[in-house]
C-alpha cells in the first residue's frame, strides 16, 4: 500500500510543478513587473513591428491589448480602469464604454506601431487614455450640463498631464498613450454626445421642446469633425503602418515623447 502512495504523491507533485513552472516569473532582472520574459510575450501576440509588416499579423493590433508584461503592470492598469471607466459605464452603458475602450487601444497600437519598431509593447494603457480622453471631450460637448465644471476641466487635465509626463520616462510606451487618448477624445464627441441642459429642462413641455434643438451647433461641429478624423487617422496610420514607415523617418523629434533622455537614464531610440 505504501509505493503506490508514494508514487501517486510523487506523480501530483510532478504536476504541480510542471503547473508551477508554467506560471514562474522571470528574474526580477529582466522583468521588475513580475512577469514573463520578451519572448513569451512575443509568443502570446505582443505588438511587434517586424510581426505586423513583414509577417501580415494584424491581429497583434488587438491581441497586445489584453496582454500585460507583469502581475504589477495588471494590477495598475485593472485598478486605473476601475477609478475611470465605473463613472463612465454608469452614464452611458458598457456597449458605448466597451466600443471606446476597444477602438481608443486599437488607435493607441496603430501609433505605438508606427515610432516603436526595434521592441515589442503590451498592455492597455492605450485603451485607458482613450478613455481619459473620451471624459475630456464628453466634459467639454456636454459643457451646460455640468456644475463645477471649471474645476472638473482643471482636475481632469492636471491627471492626464501628469500620466503622459510618466509615459516620457524609459521603458514606457507613450505613443500608445497619445494614440489611445486622441482616439478616445474623438470618440468622446461621437458616442458620448448628451442634450443640451436647456432642451433636458422642457422635454415635458413638448411645444417649447420643438422649438428647441435637442442638441447645440456646437455639438453638430464636433460630431462631424471628430468622424472625419477617425476616418482619417485609421485609414492613414493603418496604409503607412503596412507599408512598413517608420514614423521616426518623418517626425526627427517624436520620439522625445516617448522618452525624455537625462543624466540618470539613456533612451534608445527608433532612428
Amino acid at each position: 500500500m505504501t509505493a503506490p502512495r508514494t508514487m501517486m504523491r510523487v506523480l501530483m507533485e510532478t504536476v504541480l510543478l510542471s503547473f508551477l513552472v508554467r506560471l514562474s516569473f522571470q528574474p526580477l532582472k529582466e522583468n521588475p513587473l513580475f512577469g514573463p520574459s520578451s519572448s513569451t510575450l512575443e509568443k502570446l501576440g505582443a505588438l511587434e513591428w517586424n510581426k505586423v509588416v513583414d509577417d501580415h499579423q494584424a491581429w497583434r493590433l488587438v491581441s497586445c491589448i489584453f496582454l500585460h508584461a507583469g502581475v504589477v503592470h495588471l494590477l495598475a492598469n485593472m485598478l486605473s480602469l476601475v477609478f475611470i471607466g465605473i463613472r463612465l459605464e454608469q452614464q452611458f452603458g458598457f456597449v458605448r464604454v466597451g466600443i471606446l475602450y476597444m477602438l481608443a487601444g486599437i488607435g493607441g497600437s496603430i501609433l505605438s506601431g508606427l515610432f516603436i519598431t526595434d521592441n515589442i509593447s503590451v498592455g492597455a494603457s492605450g485603451a485607458l487614455f482613450g478613455l481619459l480622453g473620451a471624459m475630456l471631450s464628453e466634459l467639454l460637448t456636454n459643457w451646460t450640463i455640468y456644475a463645477n465644471k471649471a474645476a472638473a476641466l482643471f482636475t481632469l487635465i492636471i491627471i492626464i498631464l501628469v500620466n503622459l509626463a510618466v509615459g516620457m520616462l524609459p521603458h514606457v510606451d507613450n505613443f500608445a498613450h497619445i494614440g489611445g487618448f486622441l482616439t478616445g477624445f474623438l470618440l468622446g464627441c461621437v458616442l458620448l454626445i448628451r442634450p443640451q441642459f436647456s432642451w433636458q429642462e422642457r422635454h415635458n413641455l413638448l411645444v417649447e421642446a420643438r422649438s428647441k434643438s435637442k442638441y447645440t451647433v456646437f455639438q453638430y461641429v464636433f460630431w462631424l469633425l471628430s468622424v472625419v478624423l477617425l476616418a482619417v487617422g485609421f485609414t492613414v496610420g493603418l496604409v503607412m503602418l503596412f507599408k512598413g514607415e517608420n514614423g521616426n523617418e518623418r517626425c526627427s523629434w517624436c520620439h522625445y515623447l516617448s522618452c525624455v533622455p537625462t543624466s540618470r537614464w539613456r533612451c534608445d531610440n527608433n532612428e
